[in-house]
């Protein structure tokens, strides 16, 4: 059985709106350079060696299809040669490798995929997805990058909820320029 891992950069307010920049969000470009970050490239490296496949909506794999085939390195490597599984009901043909568009239904597909692969199922940004694996008890680990920044506006990560979801903190640690790393486990 496979574990269901979120994984966002998100501000102190919530907000994953456009951290990179590119979407035109007045807040953007929030996460800065990667480039200086160097514990954070690998942070990302670690989360997917560990990682048994990527789970991503359609916006955030258009987003990552953009850039990643085309770099090179160890991430590059290992992120293009992963299997990628895309929740989408517009996406007929992806174009970046082992890529696999999930059709029907997408609370049974994730739940099929979580059951049938072994592993992480590592979801990175894909918000709207996230909020819809919330709400159907299909999130087994958040993984948070937490920037200290305050934008005030902007896409949160979480919207409403139909009730309260219980969650333990299992990882912390502080990493260049203040961002927090979280990590919690769903108290089921």
């Amino acid at each position: 059985m496979g574990k269901i891992v979120l994984s966002d950069n998100v501000t102190l307010d919530g907000v994953v709106q456009d951290p990179a920049g590119d979407e035109g969000f007045r807040g953007g470009g929030w996460v800065g350079r990667l480039a200086d970050h160097p514990q954070l490239h690998e942070l990302a490296l670690e989360e997917a060696r560990g990682a048994a496949a990527l789970l991503l909506g359609r916006r955030s794999y258009e987003w990552f299809a953009g850039r990643w085939p085309a770099r090179t390195g160890e991430l590059a490597d290992r992120l293009n040669g992963l299997p990628k599984y895309v929740v989408s009901t517009t996406l007929e043909r992806p174009a970046w490798a082992n890529s696999t568009v999930l059709v029907g239904d997408p609370v049974g597909a994730v739940a099929t995929l979580r059951r049938e692969l072994g592993g992480d199922v590592v979801v990175p940004a894909s918000s709207g997805l996230v909020r819809t694996l919330m709400a159907h008890d299909l999130v087994d680990e958040l993984r948070l990058k937490v920037f200290p920044v305050v934008l005030g506006a902007g896409e949160r990560l979480f919207g409403e909820t139909a009730g309260s979801v219980p969650l333990r903190l299992v990882d912390a640690r502080t990493v260049e320029g203040g961002i927090a790393v979280l990590t919690y486990a769903r108290d089921r």
